[in-house]
């Protein structure tokens, strides 16, 4: 009797599987490159995308657990605010490097995010720092705190005004992007919401079903 032999798969063969599992990765970084340029081109894209699957390849990062979806009109809202407010700080700041009198008051302002998961803290960070005039200096994830370094605090609305900006921002992330349980955890969504409606339906058809 024969016993069959398996091979393991060599280390060509493992990059090229890590390739294809974590082309959201990929994606992200190549935005992510593309929005550090400021200049969206083929050249910008195909760079961007060559560096990410370097960096998965070579520098493989562990993989953290996470239950989500994309939503693609939230996803939609949450980009095209981005964008609004990328401009409109832009400016911002812009007025205040040229503008003469005294500098603005800037301070440091915790802020405590809904949702404990890593990803979307993560998110929510990344795009708090993109925006011209914040900056995140420090994030703790058990304790879900992001400390942001604001550039002139009496136009942000204080303090409070800060926060509530950030905690609007995490929610449109988490629209776009959490799993249907968490919405409805959070109180961002009613379990009859459009956006969570797509469980309901499932949740029956397995009823149905059993």
């Amino acid at each position: 009797m024969s016993s069959a032999t398996v091979t393991a798969p060599g280390p060509w063969r493992r990059r090229a599987r890590r390739l294809r599992h974590q082309w959201t990765t990929i994606a992200a970084l190549t935005v992510l490159w593309v929005l550090l340029w400021g200049d969206l081109s083929w050249a910008n894209l195909i760079a961007g995308a060559l560096l990410g699957a370097v960096l998965v390849t070579v520098l493989p990062l562990p993989s953290v657990e996470t239950r989500g979806r994309l939503r693609v009109v939230p996803f939609l809202v949450l980009a095209g605010r981005f964008l609004v407010d990328l401009f409109a700080a832009s400016f911002h700041v812009a007025w205040l490097a040229l503008r003469p009198g005294p500098a603005p008051r800037s301070g440091i302002v915790g802020v405590c995010l809904a949702s404990s998961s890593e990803v979307f803290l993560t998110i929510t960070a990344e795009m708090t720092s993109l925006v011209p005039g914040s900056v995140v200096v420090e994030a703790h994830r058990s304790t879900r705190m992001l400390y942001l370094h604001v550039l002139d605090l009496p136009y942000s609305g204080g303090p409070d005004g800060v926060r509530e900006t950030t905690l609007a921002l995490e929610a449109r992330v988490l629209r776009a992007f959490a799993s249907d349980d968490e919405l409805v955890r959070l109180g961002l969504a009613a379990p009859g919401d459009p956006l969570v409606r797509r469980t309901a339906r499932q949740a029956g058809r397995k009823e149905g079903r059993a």
